[in-house]
Protein backbone atom coordinates (compact mmCIF):
# COMPACT_ATOMS: atom_id res chain seq x y z
CA UNK A 1 0.00 0.00 0.00
CA UNK A 2 1.41 3.51 -1.06
CA UNK A 3 0.91 6.65 0.68
CA UNK A 4 -0.17 8.94 -2.21
CA UNK A 5 -1.07 12.55 -2.43
CA UNK A 6 -2.79 13.90 -5.66
CA UNK A 7 -2.35 17.88 -6.03
CA UNK A 8 -5.28 19.29 -7.24
CA UNK A 9 -9.22 18.18 -6.96
CA UNK A 10 -10.54 18.89 -10.20
CA UNK A 11 -12.64 16.55 -12.38
CA UNK A 12 -9.15 14.23 -13.10
CA UNK A 13 -7.53 14.52 -9.35
CA UNK A 14 -11.01 13.32 -7.66
CA UNK A 15 -11.16 10.29 -10.20
CA UNK A 16 -7.23 9.37 -9.66
CA UNK A 17 -8.23 9.41 -5.78
CA UNK A 18 -11.31 6.91 -6.27
CA UNK A 19 -9.50 5.01 -8.52
CA UNK A 20 -6.59 4.60 -6.00
CA UNK A 21 -8.25 4.44 -3.03
CA UNK A 22 -10.62 1.38 -4.51
CA UNK A 23 -6.98 -0.42 -5.28
CA UNK A 24 -6.02 0.01 -1.90
CA UNK A 25 -3.55 3.05 -1.83
CA UNK A 26 -3.76 5.25 1.01
CA UNK A 27 -4.87 9.07 -0.83
CA UNK A 28 -5.39 12.58 0.11
CA UNK A 29 -5.87 15.60 -1.93
CA UNK A 30 -4.86 18.89 -1.38
CA UNK A 31 -7.25 21.88 -3.46
CA UNK A 32 -5.74 25.13 -3.25
CA UNK A 33 -9.06 26.31 -3.77
CA UNK A 34 -11.90 26.35 -1.01
CA UNK A 35 -14.55 24.40 -3.46
CA UNK A 36 -13.72 21.39 -4.94
CA UNK A 37 -14.01 20.75 -9.28
CA UNK A 38 -11.94 22.71 -10.84
CA UNK A 39 -12.92 24.26 -13.83
CA UNK A 40 -16.34 22.43 -13.38
CA UNK A 41 -17.55 25.76 -11.77
CA UNK A 42 -20.99 27.29 -10.38
CA UNK A 43 -22.65 30.66 -10.16
CA UNK A 44 -26.00 31.44 -8.40
CA UNK A 45 -27.22 34.65 -8.57
CA UNK A 46 -31.22 36.33 -7.50
CA UNK A 47 -32.58 32.38 -8.57
CA UNK A 48 -30.19 31.59 -11.72
CA UNK A 49 -27.66 29.32 -11.42
CA UNK A 50 -24.50 28.88 -13.85
CA UNK A 51 -22.21 26.30 -14.61
CA UNK A 52 -18.91 27.91 -15.21
CA UNK A 53 -17.09 24.92 -17.14
CA UNK A 54 -18.26 22.28 -19.02
CA UNK A 55 -21.53 22.16 -20.34
CA UNK A 56 -21.55 18.79 -21.82
CA UNK A 57 -21.30 15.48 -20.39
CA UNK A 58 -19.88 12.72 -22.76
CA UNK A 59 -19.04 9.00 -22.48
CA UNK A 60 -21.08 8.83 -19.01
CA UNK A 61 -19.89 4.97 -19.36
CA UNK A 62 -16.50 6.52 -18.33
CA UNK A 63 -18.08 7.79 -14.73
CA UNK A 64 -20.02 4.60 -14.42
CA UNK A 65 -16.79 2.81 -13.88
CA UNK A 66 -16.02 5.47 -10.87
CA UNK A 67 -19.20 3.92 -8.94
CA UNK A 68 -21.27 7.14 -9.52
CA UNK A 69 -24.88 6.83 -10.16
CA UNK A 70 -25.80 9.88 -12.29
CA UNK A 71 -29.20 10.91 -13.22
CA UNK A 72 -28.49 12.09 -16.57
CA UNK A 73 -30.82 12.72 -19.37
CA UNK A 74 -29.83 12.47 -23.55
CA UNK A 75 -30.07 15.96 -25.41
CA UNK A 76 -32.01 15.37 -29.29
CA UNK A 77 -30.29 17.78 -30.58
CA UNK A 78 -27.08 17.51 -28.90
CA UNK A 79 -26.05 20.85 -30.99
CA UNK A 80 -28.42 23.00 -32.79
CA UNK A 81 -26.58 24.86 -35.93
CA UNK A 82 -27.00 27.53 -37.25
CA UNK A 83 -25.69 28.92 -40.46
CA UNK A 84 -24.86 32.59 -41.46
CA UNK A 85 -27.15 31.75 -44.71
CA UNK A 86 -29.77 31.00 -42.01
CA UNK A 87 -30.16 27.26 -42.45
CA UNK A 88 -30.06 25.40 -39.23
CA UNK A 89 -28.71 21.54 -38.43
CA UNK A 90 -29.80 19.59 -35.53
CA UNK A 91 -27.28 17.08 -34.81
CA UNK A 92 -28.53 13.43 -33.20
CA UNK A 93 -26.78 10.83 -31.77
CA UNK A 94 -28.91 8.70 -34.26
CA UNK A 95 -26.77 8.23 -37.54
CA UNK A 96 -30.10 7.26 -39.39
CA UNK A 97 -31.50 10.76 -37.75
CA UNK A 98 -28.61 12.83 -38.47
CA UNK A 99 -28.57 12.08 -42.45
CA UNK A 100 -31.84 12.91 -42.35
CA UNK A 101 -31.98 16.09 -40.80
CA UNK A 102 -28.46 17.07 -43.40
CA UNK A 103 -31.00 15.53 -46.30
CA UNK A 104 -33.81 17.69 -45.28
CA UNK A 105 -31.34 20.93 -44.73
CA UNK A 106 -29.07 20.31 -47.33
CA UNK A 107 -29.98 17.62 -50.11
CA UNK A 108 -29.40 14.18 -50.31
CA UNK A 109 -25.66 14.73 -51.86
CA UNK A 110 -24.58 16.26 -48.47
CA UNK A 111 -25.91 13.11 -46.33
CA UNK A 112 -23.78 11.28 -48.75
CA UNK A 113 -20.88 12.78 -48.05
CA UNK A 114 -21.82 12.92 -44.56
CA UNK A 115 -22.04 9.02 -44.12
CA UNK A 116 -18.86 8.68 -45.94
CA UNK A 117 -16.79 10.87 -43.57
CA UNK A 118 -18.77 9.38 -40.63
CA UNK A 119 -17.56 6.07 -41.76
CA UNK A 120 -13.64 7.09 -41.61
CA UNK A 121 -14.79 9.02 -37.93
CA UNK A 122 -15.90 5.72 -36.67
CA UNK A 123 -12.26 4.33 -38.02
CA UNK A 124 -10.49 7.21 -36.45
CA UNK A 125 -12.55 7.03 -33.55
CA UNK A 126 -11.62 3.12 -33.09
CA UNK A 127 -7.87 3.02 -33.72
CA UNK A 128 -7.78 5.93 -31.22
CA UNK A 129 -9.70 4.33 -28.43
CA UNK A 130 -7.53 1.58 -29.00
CA UNK A 131 -4.18 2.59 -29.13
CA UNK A 132 -4.10 5.98 -27.90
CA UNK A 133 -7.07 7.10 -25.35
CA UNK A 134 -6.42 4.26 -23.15
CA UNK A 135 -2.97 3.90 -22.03
CA UNK A 136 0.27 5.85 -21.52
CA UNK A 137 1.48 7.78 -24.65
CA UNK A 138 4.60 9.99 -24.92
CA UNK A 139 6.87 11.38 -27.68
CA UNK A 140 9.14 8.02 -27.07
CA UNK A 141 6.02 5.71 -27.20
CA UNK A 142 3.81 6.85 -29.84
CA UNK A 143 6.18 5.65 -32.56
CA UNK A 144 6.79 2.21 -30.82
CA UNK A 145 2.51 1.64 -30.64
CA UNK A 146 1.24 -1.46 -32.22
CA UNK A 147 -0.60 0.45 -34.71
CA UNK A 148 -2.04 -1.95 -37.22
CA UNK A 149 -1.81 -0.35 -41.09
CA UNK A 150 -5.26 0.53 -41.34
CA UNK A 151 -5.67 2.16 -38.07
CA UNK A 152 -2.43 4.87 -39.57
CA UNK A 153 -4.28 5.42 -41.94
CA UNK A 154 -7.79 5.81 -40.86
CA UNK A 155 -6.03 8.53 -38.55
CA UNK A 156 -4.46 10.66 -41.29
CA UNK A 157 -1.32 11.50 -40.18
CA UNK A 158 -0.45 14.72 -41.36
CA UNK A 159 -3.61 15.62 -43.01
CA UNK A 160 -5.39 18.45 -40.29
CA UNK A 161 -8.88 18.31 -39.84
CA UNK A 162 -9.75 20.79 -41.97
CA UNK A 163 -7.93 19.01 -44.79
CA UNK A 164 -10.25 16.33 -43.72
CA UNK A 165 -13.27 18.24 -43.92
CA UNK A 166 -12.52 19.10 -47.22
CA UNK A 167 -11.59 15.57 -48.42
CA UNK A 168 -15.26 14.57 -47.66
CA UNK A 169 -17.47 17.47 -47.45
CA UNK A 170 -18.32 19.33 -50.00
CA UNK A 171 -21.29 21.72 -48.47
CA UNK A 172 -19.30 24.59 -46.96
CA UNK A 173 -21.74 24.01 -43.86
CA UNK A 174 -20.85 20.94 -42.92
CA UNK A 175 -17.30 21.65 -43.02
CA UNK A 176 -17.78 24.72 -40.81
CA UNK A 177 -19.41 22.32 -38.18
CA UNK A 178 -16.32 19.99 -38.15
CA UNK A 179 -13.98 22.89 -38.31
CA UNK A 180 -16.25 23.85 -34.64
CA UNK A 181 -14.66 20.59 -33.05
CA UNK A 182 -11.02 21.58 -33.24
CA UNK A 183 -12.04 24.40 -30.81
CA UNK A 184 -12.80 21.36 -28.54
CA UNK A 185 -9.08 20.80 -27.82
CA UNK A 186 -8.24 24.28 -28.35
CA UNK A 187 -6.79 24.49 -31.48
CA UNK A 188 -6.76 25.80 -34.77
CA UNK A 189 -9.15 23.56 -37.51
CA UNK A 190 -6.33 24.57 -39.94
CA UNK A 191 -3.31 22.81 -37.92
CA UNK A 192 -5.24 20.36 -35.85
CA UNK A 193 -4.69 16.76 -36.40
CA UNK A 194 -7.29 15.03 -38.17
CA UNK A 195 -7.09 12.50 -35.58
CA UNK A 196 -10.01 15.45 -34.03
CA UNK A 197 -12.40 13.83 -36.24
CA UNK A 198 -13.31 11.06 -33.31
CA UNK A 199 -14.43 14.29 -31.25
CA UNK A 200 -17.67 14.59 -32.96
CA UNK A 201 -17.75 10.89 -33.85
CA UNK A 202 -17.50 10.42 -29.80
CA UNK A 203 -20.29 13.04 -28.96
CA UNK A 204 -22.71 11.98 -31.93
CA UNK A 205 -22.29 8.07 -31.57
CA UNK A 206 -22.36 8.13 -27.99
CA UNK A 207 -24.67 10.70 -27.21
CA UNK A 208 -24.49 14.42 -25.31
CA UNK A 209 -26.20 14.51 -22.30
CA UNK A 210 -26.84 16.45 -19.54
CA UNK A 211 -27.20 16.15 -15.28
CA UNK A 212 -30.29 17.93 -14.32
CA UNK A 213 -29.08 20.80 -12.00
CA UNK A 214 -26.37 21.28 -14.02
CA UNK A 215 -22.84 19.56 -14.50
CA UNK A 216 -21.93 21.19 -11.51
CA UNK A 217 -23.67 18.34 -9.40
CA UNK A 218 -21.18 15.82 -10.78
CA UNK A 219 -18.34 17.58 -8.57
CA UNK A 220 -20.34 16.44 -5.05
CA UNK A 221 -21.00 13.13 -6.47
CA UNK A 222 -17.42 12.64 -6.95
CA UNK A 223 -16.32 14.12 -3.35
CA UNK A 224 -18.97 11.60 -2.06
CA UNK A 225 -17.50 8.92 -3.71
CA UNK A 226 -14.07 9.84 -2.08
CA UNK A 227 -15.80 10.29 1.07
CA UNK A 228 -17.23 7.05 1.31
CA UNK A 229 -14.02 5.10 0.07
CA UNK A 230 -11.96 6.92 3.17
CA UNK A 231 -9.89 9.24 0.52
CA UNK A 232 -9.15 12.51 3.05
CA UNK A 233 -9.77 15.95 1.15
CA UNK A 234 -8.08 19.22 2.52
CA UNK A 235 -9.48 22.51 1.27
CA UNK A 236 -7.67 25.74 0.89
CA UNK A 237 -4.89 23.95 0.75
CA UNK A 238 -2.26 25.35 -1.76
CA UNK A 239 1.15 22.92 -2.65
CA UNK A 240 3.49 25.01 -3.24
CA UNK A 241 6.51 22.37 -4.60
CA UNK A 242 6.55 18.68 -4.88
CA UNK A 243 10.01 17.30 -2.98
CA UNK A 244 12.36 14.98 -4.59
CA UNK A 245 15.53 12.89 -3.61
CA UNK A 246 17.92 11.35 -6.00
CA UNK A 247 14.99 11.13 -8.63
CA UNK A 248 12.08 10.40 -6.61
CA UNK A 249 9.06 11.60 -4.82
CA UNK A 250 9.34 12.22 -1.70
CA UNK A 251 6.22 14.08 -0.82
CA UNK A 252 5.15 17.96 -1.20
CA UNK A 253 4.60 21.31 0.67
CA UNK A 254 0.88 22.24 1.61
CA UNK A 255 -0.21 25.31 2.85
CA UNK A 256 4.01 25.72 4.42
CA UNK A 257 3.50 21.81 5.87
CA UNK A 258 5.76 19.02 4.29
CA UNK A 259 3.58 16.10 4.21
CA UNK A 260 5.65 12.59 2.90
CA UNK A 261 4.04 10.59 -0.01
CA UNK A 262 5.49 7.51 -2.23
CA UNK A 263 3.62 8.73 -4.85
CA UNK A 264 2.50 12.26 -6.01
CA UNK A 265 -0.49 12.85 -8.76
CA UNK A 266 -0.72 16.32 -10.30
CA UNK A 267 -4.03 17.32 -11.46
CA UNK A 268 -2.73 21.25 -11.81
CA UNK A 269 -1.66 22.44 -15.85
CA UNK A 270 1.75 20.63 -16.70
CA UNK A 271 3.06 24.48 -17.11
CA UNK A 272 2.63 25.00 -13.59
CA UNK A 273 3.65 21.93 -12.19
CA UNK A 274 7.17 22.25 -14.59
CA UNK A 275 7.72 25.86 -14.11
CA UNK A 276 7.02 26.03 -10.41
CA UNK A 277 6.05 23.14 -8.07
CA UNK A 278 8.65 20.72 -9.87
CA UNK A 279 11.01 23.11 -12.07
CA UNK A 280 11.85 21.22 -15.09
CA UNK A 281 13.03 23.09 -18.00
CA UNK A 282 13.21 19.97 -20.50
CA UNK A 283 9.39 19.67 -20.21
CA UNK A 284 8.31 23.32 -19.92
CA UNK A 285 10.08 23.80 -23.47
CA UNK A 286 7.67 21.40 -25.39
CA UNK A 287 4.24 23.42 -23.71
CA UNK A 288 4.60 26.74 -25.53
CA UNK A 289 1.74 25.81 -27.96
CA UNK A 290 -1.10 26.79 -25.56
CA UNK A 291 -4.86 26.07 -26.45
CA UNK A 292 -7.51 28.71 -27.00
CA UNK A 293 -9.34 30.17 -24.14
CA UNK A 294 -12.78 31.42 -23.79
CA UNK A 295 -15.10 34.28 -23.16
CA UNK A 296 -17.99 33.65 -21.29
CA UNK A 297 -20.78 35.89 -20.14
CA UNK A 298 -23.57 35.33 -17.58
CA UNK A 299 -27.11 35.85 -18.39
CA UNK A 300 -29.83 36.35 -17.09
CA UNK A 301 -32.70 36.77 -19.44
CA UNK A 302 -36.67 37.12 -19.37
CA UNK A 303 -39.16 35.17 -20.82
CA UNK A 304 -38.39 32.45 -22.92
CA UNK A 305 -36.44 31.47 -26.16
CA UNK A 306 -38.20 28.56 -28.18
CA UNK A 307 -35.79 28.79 -31.00
CA UNK A 308 -32.91 27.93 -29.02
CA UNK A 309 -32.13 24.07 -28.00
CA UNK A 310 -30.32 23.04 -24.68
CA UNK A 311 -27.13 23.73 -26.65
CA UNK A 312 -27.32 26.66 -29.62
CA UNK A 313 -23.98 27.72 -32.09
CA UNK A 314 -24.59 30.93 -34.11
CA UNK A 315 -21.78 30.80 -37.45
CA UNK A 316 -19.99 33.98 -38.34
CA UNK A 317 -19.63 34.23 -42.03
CA UNK A 318 -16.06 34.25 -42.40
CA UNK A 319 -14.86 31.20 -40.01
CA UNK A 320 -11.15 32.04 -40.73
CA UNK A 321 -11.63 35.33 -39.67
CA UNK A 322 -12.28 34.24 -35.77
CA UNK A 323 -8.97 32.06 -35.76
CA UNK A 324 -6.89 34.52 -37.48
CA UNK A 325 -8.16 36.89 -35.01
CA UNK A 326 -7.95 34.44 -31.67
CA UNK A 327 -4.62 32.41 -32.68
CA UNK A 328 -3.08 35.04 -33.90
CA UNK A 329 0.67 35.36 -36.05
CA UNK A 330 3.17 36.84 -33.95
CA UNK A 331 5.87 35.66 -36.27
CA UNK A 332 4.10 37.89 -39.09
CA UNK A 333 3.50 40.45 -36.78
CA UNK A 334 -0.10 39.59 -36.29
CA UNK A 335 -0.99 40.27 -32.51
CA UNK A 336 -4.14 38.11 -31.16
CA UNK A 337 -7.05 40.15 -30.82
CA UNK A 338 -10.82 39.34 -29.66
CA UNK A 339 -12.79 38.20 -33.21
CA UNK A 340 -15.30 40.88 -34.18
CA UNK A 341 -17.75 37.95 -35.46
CA UNK A 342 -17.09 34.84 -33.60
CA UNK A 343 -18.96 31.97 -33.19
CA UNK A 344 -21.50 32.10 -30.37
CA UNK A 345 -22.31 28.98 -28.56
CA UNK A 346 -24.82 29.53 -26.01
CA UNK A 347 -25.94 26.75 -23.45
CA UNK A 348 -29.62 27.29 -22.10
CA UNK A 349 -31.20 24.36 -20.29
CA UNK A 350 -34.87 24.12 -19.91
CA UNK A 351 -34.71 22.61 -16.37
CA UNK A 352 -36.39 24.67 -13.85
CA UNK A 353 -34.06 24.09 -11.05
CA UNK A 354 -31.31 26.43 -12.92
CA UNK A 355 -33.52 29.85 -13.15
CA UNK A 356 -36.44 31.24 -11.40
CA UNK A 357 -39.83 31.14 -13.34
CA UNK A 358 -40.60 33.31 -16.25
CA UNK A 359 -36.35 33.48 -17.01
CA UNK A 360 -33.44 31.73 -18.37
CA UNK A 361 -29.69 31.33 -17.26
CA UNK A 362 -27.74 31.32 -20.11
CA UNK A 363 -24.01 30.83 -20.58
CA UNK A 364 -22.51 32.27 -23.78
CA UNK A 365 -19.12 31.56 -24.84
CA UNK A 366 -17.02 32.56 -27.70
CA UNK A 367 -13.28 31.13 -28.06
CA UNK A 368 -10.93 34.05 -27.45
CA UNK A 369 -6.84 34.67 -26.87
CA UNK A 370 -5.18 33.61 -23.56
CA UNK A 371 -5.00 36.20 -21.42
CA UNK A 372 -1.41 37.90 -20.92
CA UNK A 373 1.39 40.24 -22.49
CA UNK A 374 2.63 38.59 -25.66
CA UNK A 375 1.84 38.65 -29.09
CA UNK A 376 -0.54 35.18 -28.81
CA UNK A 377 -2.35 37.13 -25.73
CA UNK A 378 -4.78 39.61 -24.87
CA UNK A 379 -4.67 41.48 -21.49
CA UNK A 380 -8.07 40.91 -20.30
CA UNK A 381 -7.77 42.59 -17.14
CA UNK A 382 -7.90 45.94 -19.27
CA UNK A 383 -10.20 48.48 -18.05
CA UNK A 384 -13.44 48.45 -20.20
CA UNK A 385 -12.30 45.73 -22.22
CA UNK A 386 -14.56 42.88 -21.07
CA UNK A 387 -17.59 45.21 -20.58
CA UNK A 388 -17.50 46.41 -24.01
CA UNK A 389 -16.92 43.06 -25.57
CA UNK A 390 -19.93 41.81 -24.07
CA UNK A 391 -21.88 44.61 -25.42
CA UNK A 392 -20.71 44.14 -29.19
CA UNK A 393 -21.65 40.24 -28.42
CA UNK A 394 -25.04 41.46 -27.67
CA UNK A 395 -24.61 43.03 -30.24
CA UNK A 396 -23.84 40.50 -32.77
CA UNK A 397 -26.23 37.85 -31.85
CA UNK A 398 -29.02 41.04 -32.09
CA UNK A 399 -27.93 40.95 -36.03
CA UNK A 400 -28.45 37.16 -36.03
CA UNK A 401 -31.47 37.50 -35.35
CA UNK A 402 -31.51 36.98 -32.04
CA UNK A 403 -31.80 40.24 -29.94
CA UNK A 404 -32.14 40.01 -26.32
CA UNK A 405 -30.91 43.15 -25.19
CA UNK A 406 -34.16 44.50 -24.01
CA UNK A 407 -35.01 41.29 -22.00
CA UNK A 408 -31.35 40.76 -19.64
CA UNK A 409 -31.57 41.07 -16.26
CA UNK A 410 -28.24 40.58 -15.60
CA UNK A 411 -24.92 40.30 -17.24
CA UNK A 412 -21.80 39.46 -15.45
CA UNK A 413 -18.71 38.23 -17.83
CA UNK A 414 -16.11 35.62 -17.19
CA UNK A 415 -12.61 36.50 -18.78
CA UNK A 416 -9.23 34.16 -19.56
CA UNK A 417 -8.17 36.55 -16.66
CA UNK A 418 -10.79 35.21 -14.18
CA UNK A 419 -10.16 31.52 -15.47
CA UNK A 420 -6.16 31.60 -14.88
CA UNK A 421 -7.03 33.27 -11.23
CA UNK A 422 -9.71 31.14 -10.27
CA UNK A 423 -7.89 27.38 -11.45
CA UNK A 424 -3.89 28.52 -11.82
CA UNK A 425 -4.69 27.12 -15.86
CA UNK A 426 -1.67 29.69 -17.62
CA UNK A 427 -3.41 32.70 -19.28
CA UNK A 428 -6.82 31.17 -18.90
CA UNK A 429 -5.70 28.50 -21.42
CA UNK A 430 -8.78 25.44 -21.22
CA UNK A 431 -7.01 22.93 -22.22
CA UNK A 432 -3.61 23.13 -21.77
CA UNK A 433 -1.34 22.73 -24.87
CA UNK A 434 -3.49 22.78 -28.09
CA UNK A 435 -4.57 19.69 -29.05
CA UNK A 436 -3.89 16.97 -30.91
CA UNK A 437 -2.55 13.04 -30.07
CA UNK A 438 0.63 14.03 -28.13
CA UNK A 439 0.05 16.22 -24.58
CA UNK A 440 2.14 16.61 -21.52
CA UNK A 441 2.65 12.38 -20.41
CA UNK A 442 0.84 11.17 -17.29
CA UNK A 443 4.26 9.56 -16.23
CA UNK A 444 6.55 12.49 -14.74
CA UNK A 445 10.11 12.76 -15.14
CA UNK A 446 10.74 11.54 -11.77
CA UNK A 447 9.74 8.06 -10.00
CA UNK A 448 6.43 8.28 -8.46
CA UNK A 449 5.43 11.78 -10.47
CA UNK A 450 2.11 10.91 -12.04
CA UNK A 451 -0.36 14.01 -14.48
CA UNK A 452 -3.85 14.08 -14.89
CA UNK A 453 -6.15 15.93 -15.87
CA UNK A 454 -6.71 18.36 -18.98
CA UNK A 455 -3.57 19.48 -20.07
CA UNK A 456 -2.20 15.61 -19.29
CA UNK A 457 -2.80 12.81 -21.98
CA UNK A 458 -5.49 12.27 -23.72
CA UNK A 459 -6.67 15.98 -22.98
CA UNK A 460 -9.29 18.10 -21.84
CA UNK A 461 -12.99 17.69 -22.03
CA UNK A 462 -14.64 15.83 -18.92
CA UNK A 463 -14.71 12.28 -20.67
CA UNK A 464 -10.91 12.69 -21.18
CA UNK A 465 -9.64 14.02 -18.13
CA UNK A 466 -11.61 10.94 -16.45
CA UNK A 467 -9.64 8.82 -18.90
CA UNK A 468 -6.74 10.21 -18.08
CA UNK A 469 -7.19 9.10 -14.23
CA UNK A 470 -7.78 5.41 -15.01
CA UNK A 471 -4.19 5.23 -17.05
CA UNK A 472 -2.39 6.82 -14.07
CA UNK A 473 -4.26 4.34 -11.52
CA UNK A 474 -3.25 1.90 -13.67
CA UNK A 475 -0.16 2.67 -14.25
CA UNK A 476 0.61 2.87 -10.18
CA UNK A 477 -1.74 -0.43 -9.57
CA UNK A 478 -2.85 -2.12 -7.17
CA UNK A 479 -1.44 -1.48 -2.97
Amino acid sequence: MSTIVVVGAGVGGLASAIRLAEAGHTVTVHESAPTLGGKLGRYERDGFLFDTGPSLLTLPQVFADLGLHLDTEALDPVVRHVFPDGSVLDSSSDPDVFRERIADAFGAAAAADWSRFWARAQRIWNASWHSVLQREVSASTLARLSWRVPDLLAIAPGRSLRGLGYRYLRDWRLRMLLDRYATYTGADPRRAPAALAAVPYAELAFGGWYLPGGLGVLAPALSSRCAALGVRIVTSSPVTSITTVAGQVTGVVAAGTFEPADIVVSDVDAATLYRTLLPTPSRLATLSDRSLAGFVMLLGVEGSTPQLAHHTVFFPRNYNAEFNAVFGNPAQGRRARPASHPAIFITRAADSAVHPPGAEAWFVLVNAPRHGTAAGAVDWQRPGLASAYADHLLGVLAARGLDVRDRVRFLETRTPADLAAATAAPGGAIYGTAGGLLRPANRGPVDGLYLVGGSAHPGGGLPMVTLSAKIVADGIGPA
